[in-house]
């Protein structure tokens, strides 16, 4: 094999793999800079795991409010994920994607139902929709939250 047989051979995967970490780090921190940002707009309105709550005023209605995102793996995770594979362990590189995920889909649940003063009985699914095993498929993960959007009865 010459010497440009294997640059292409060696090389070509390895720089995929570096732009793959860069720019999946650029996007996830852009994600969870507007993730950041958009939790503060909703920390007043809790969202709450529990069927009841004190409410301070009477509920004027409820309606169901869902949030649902699908995140997928960059290449240079899967990367990561196939060495701690071979060797055990936690892949700390996929906590990060479903915690923005959930964190993520909670979100998107609230701004379903901006005017909700809370929401009641959330709860929060995740599941895999393709598999990252051999060469197809990227793998990727849905996140769906779901809730009683309250909305309290303010008076005249």
């Amino acid at each position: 094999m010459g010497s440009v047989e294997l640059w292409i051979t060696l090389g070509i995967p390895v720089i995929l793999i570096l732009v793959g970490r860069f720019v999946g780090a650029s996007v996830e921190r852009n994600h969870y800079r507007s993730i950041i940002e958009r939790e503060a707009q909703f920390r007043a309105r809790p969202a709450v795991s529990t069927k009841h709550l004190d409410a301070p005023c009477p509920i004027q209605s409820a309606s169901l409010a869902v949030g649902s995102v699908v995140v997928s793996v960059d290449h240079f995770k899967r990367f990561l994920s196939g060495f701690r594979m071979i060797f055990g362990g936690e892949i700390r590189s996929y906590s990060s994607l479903i915690d923005r995920a959930r964190r993520e889909a909670v979100l998107r649940m609230k701004e379903s139902q901006p005017g909700a003063d809370a929401f009641l009985n959330t709860r929060i699914e995740t599941s895999t929709i393709s598999s990252t095993t051999g060469n197809e498929g990227m793998g990727t993960i849905e996140a769906l939250a779901y809730g009683t959007a309250v909305h309290y009865d303010r008076g005249p």
